[in-house]
Formats: C-alpha cells, sequence, structure tokens
C-alpha cells in the first residue's frame, strides 16, 4: 500500500513539475488569426538621461491612450508602456499595411522631431530615424515611421519565441484625393514588401510636410523552444578571455605587494633592534616609532556612529546583491518578467534591513557608545534618503511609491534593529579592546 502511493505521489510529480510556471512568464498559445496588441514605452537615449513620452512625437496615435498596470520595478525605471494603433494577425502576414497619416506636421512638430533624431531617442530597440547617405551628405533628418515585423512562432504551438522590428524611412505617394476609407498607396505593393534602395525617397521632417505611416508583418516558423527564446538577447558577443590582461594585473599587483612587504620588514627590523638596544629603565618608558599608535587600533572612531552606519548599509547591499543573484541563478528572475530585478531587489534591500541593524548596533556597542538609537536611525535614513532623487523624471507616482519605500525602510531596519539591540550589545560588549 505505501508502495503504490510514493509511485502515485511521483506520477503526479511529474505533471507538476511540466506544469511549473513561474509567476508572469507562463506560455501563451494564440490561435490562428487571434489579434495581438503592440504596445509602446517611453522614449529614451544614450546620449541624454532625460526619457519622453511616446506620444510626445506625432506619431499615430489611438483616440484613447490606455496605460497598462506596471510593477514596482517599471513605475522605478520610469517605464511608460501605452497601447498603440498596431495590431498584428496571428499567422497572417502584412505588406505595407495603412496606420495612419498626418495631414501636416507643425513647426514645433519638425522641430521636437529633429531634436529627438539628433539625440538619439529611441522607442527601446526602435530608433527614431535612420541615418542614410542622403542625410549624410545633405545634413537631413529622416523619421522612421515605417516598420518590418519579423514573428517567430514555433512549428509544433502557435506560441511567439521571437520578434524582431527594423525601422526605416519612405516617402509614400498616392493619387489625389486622399480616400480615407480606402487608402491607396502608389509606392506598396501589396504582394511583397517594401525594398528600401538609395533610390527611395525617404520622409525628411520639415514643417508642412504629411507623413504616412505602414508596417509589414511577416510569420516564420523557428524551432526555438519557449525556454530558449531569451538565448538571442542574453547571447554575449565578446565573451572571450583576455588572459594577458589578466596576467599583467596579477603581476603587477604581485610586484607592488612584495615591495610594500619588504619595505614594512626592513622598517620592522629596524624599530625593533632599537627597542632591544635600550639599556635604561627610562629610556624603556619612552615610546617611540611603532609604540607610539601601537593602542590606536583599540580607541573608539571619532565618529563611531556614522561608521557603525556605514557597516551597517553595506551587509544590507552585500546581502541583497548575494539573495538576488541566488534568486537568479535559480531562474526566478526571467527577463520576460519586465521590473522584476528591480523589484526584487528593493524588496530583498528591505527584508536585508534586520541585519542592517543588526551589525550597526553590534559594532557600535563593541564602541562602547551609549546613542545607539540615533545610530539605528541614522542606518535606516542615511543611504535611503540620499538616493530619492530621480532624475528620470518618472512622474507622481514613483515619487509616491519611493515616498512609500523611504518610509518602508527605515521602519524595517529600526524595528528589528531595536529588537536585535539587546543581542548586539552583548556581542559589542565581548568585542571591547583596550583603551
Amino acid at each position: 500500500m505505501r508502495e503504490m502511493l510514493v509511485a502515485l505521489l511521483a506520477f503526479g510529480l511529474v505533471f507538476a513539475a511540466d506544469a511549473f510556471y513561474l509567476p508572469g512568464v507562463a506560455p501563451q498559445d494564440f490561435k490562428r488569426k487571434d489579434v495581438m496588441y503592440l504596445k509602446v514605452n517611453k522614449l529614451s537615449s544614450i546620449k541624454n538621461q532625460l526619457p519622453y513620452e511616446y506620444y510626445s512625437l506625432p506619431y499615430c496615435r489611438p483616440e484613447k491612450i490606455v496605460q497598462s498596470a506596471e510593477n514596482l520595478g517599471e513605475v522605478l525605471r520610469g517605464d511608460r508602456i501605452e497601447n498603440s494603433l498596431y495590431q498584428i494577425q496571428m499567422r497572417v502576414d502584412e505588406q505595407c499595411k495603412f496606420l495612419c497619416r498626418i495631414d501636416s506636421l507643425s513647426s514645433a512638430q519638425a522641430k521636437a522631431f529633429r531634436l529627438k533624431i539628433e539625440d538619439d531617442y529611441r522607442d527601446p530597440g526602435q530608433p527614431t530615424c535612420r541615418d542614410g547617405e542622403n542625410a549624410q551628405r545633405r545634413q537631413e533628418q529622416f523619421a522612421c515611421k515605417d516598420i518590418r515585423a519579423r514573428v517567430s512562432r514555433r512549428t509544433d504551438l502557435a506560441r511567439i519565441v521571437g520578434f524582431e522590428v527594423e525601422p526605416f524611412s519612405v516617402k509614400h505617394e498616392y493619387e489625389a484625393p486622399w480616400d480615407k476609407a480606402s487608402p491607396v498607396l502608389n509606392t506598396c505593393n501589396p504582394g511583397r514588401a517594401i525594398s528600401v534602395t538609395h533610390d527611395t525617397p525617404p520622409q525628411p521632417v520639415l514643417e508642412g510636410t504629411e507623413a504616412i505611416f505602414t508596417y509589414d508583418v511577416r510569420f516564420v516558423a523557428s524551432d526555438i523552444r519557449w525556454a530558449s527564446r531569451w538565448d538571442t538577447y542574453l547571447l554575449m558577443i565578446d565573451d572571450q578571455i583576455h588572459w594577458f590582461s589578466i596576467i599583467n594585473s596579477v603581476m603587477i599587483v604581485l610586484f607592488l605587494t612584495g615591495m610594500v612587504a619588504v619595505i614594512m620588514l626592513r622598517v620592522l627590523r629596524r624599530d625593533i633592534s632599537n627597542y632591544n638596544q635600550l639599556e635604561s629603565g627610562e629610556d624603556a618608558q619612552e615610546e617611540t616609532g611603532w609604540k607610539l599608535v601601537h593602542g590606536d587600533v583599540f580607541r573608539p572612531p571619532a565618529a563611531g556612529s556614522i561608521l557603525a552606519s556605514y557597516v551597517g548599509t553595506g551587509v544590507q547591499l552585500f546581502g541583497m546583491a548575494l539573495v538576488t543573484m541566488i534568486f537568479a541563478l535559480l531562474g526566478f528572475l526571467s527577463p520576460a518578467n519586465r521590473g522584476g530585478l528591480m523589484t526584487a531587489m528593493l524588496m530583498m534591500f528591505v527584508f536585508m534591513g534586520m541585519f542592517a541593524g543588526y551589525f550597526s548596533a553590534r559594532l557600535y556597542k563593541s564602541f562602547r557608545g551609549e546613542e545607539w538609537k540615533k545610530t539605528t536611525l541614522r542606518t535606516a535614513l542615511l543611504f535611503p534618503v540620499a538616493s530619492l532623487q530621480q532624475k528620470d523624471g518618472p512622474g507622481w507616482w514613483s515619487l509616491l511609491v519611493v515616498t512609500d519605500l523611504s518610509w518602508l525602510w527605515p521602519y524595517d531596519v529600526t524595528s528589528v534593529a531595536c529588537m536585535q539591540q539587546k543581542d548586539g550589545t552583548k556581542a559589542g560588549g565581548h568585542g571591547s579592546g583596550p583603551a
């Protein structure tokens, strides 16, 4: 009977393991012609640290902009995930599909577009322009208003395992008058994708010009497994080990260490020889050389409370990094869960406040300090309050979240430090040195 129960339990665990997925990263299957809605994010740049909303530029915008629900990590990163007009049907290819038309770019819109192009702004992964030979020669900016999407799907299941976007710029032409209901573009061929060549005129960013937005979609079969879909993005191109640089650095460190050791040994031998040559008791009482500072290592520092706060915060950061890396190695922090890494780091930082409070109290008590409450508050407030400056401008909601965290950190660190103060006092008392 027991063997049968064990066999049934093992059989059930097989299906449980096969069906186990972490929150937020479970696979989603699509049927043919199922609609997939693409979303847009903030505009960011490697040249400028100030992000902008996607619809701050004259892009095609829906009638009602809906912001997606974000987790704590996405809010603190300043993400702005919103809906768009891009719609893709599963396993349905599209060629030069019309998205929208902007009748005329105003002076402010054209200027904003040019400034974003010069600063290399992009909706993460998609640049706002393409620098071609014509742009370099004539010092013009061209808007990347057309995209070509390549969607990889599993051959056996309707799962998306890859998504590639190629932005390009084409100045579309049509026969007047403009038919808004069913527009027909002369630059588009419904049977094939647009071929961008040097003869294809790009879309200039000039005041008074119109802009027509289009996009292509192509589905391709792929053998990539669902669990391996992120390997392409996580692949390191330059993964060679630079042995020469490593050996060079090690040799320099060893050489400098040897030089310092030789100098220290010579000085110590000379001082020891001088001490051994003392003849009278009066000379023996005179402190020279190393004896002048031999007791300073046991004297408490002038700012022992601040030092204890620094040490406690260092323990807190080290514990946060260690636990976060362990969870990442175990696969709990998937790249598919946007903002999951930052959320986990913040939660671990709050949780590790107990160790920060304990070690700061223990170290401060080893200095025979009496103001342990101030040390505990300083440990809880010093670095969190100093790090509340948000330069990315994530908005009032992020500021509210950061404010809540600023209250959560001190509460956690202070409460646990107060609970551990008795143990910290005992541990610190045994470590006190002679004055």
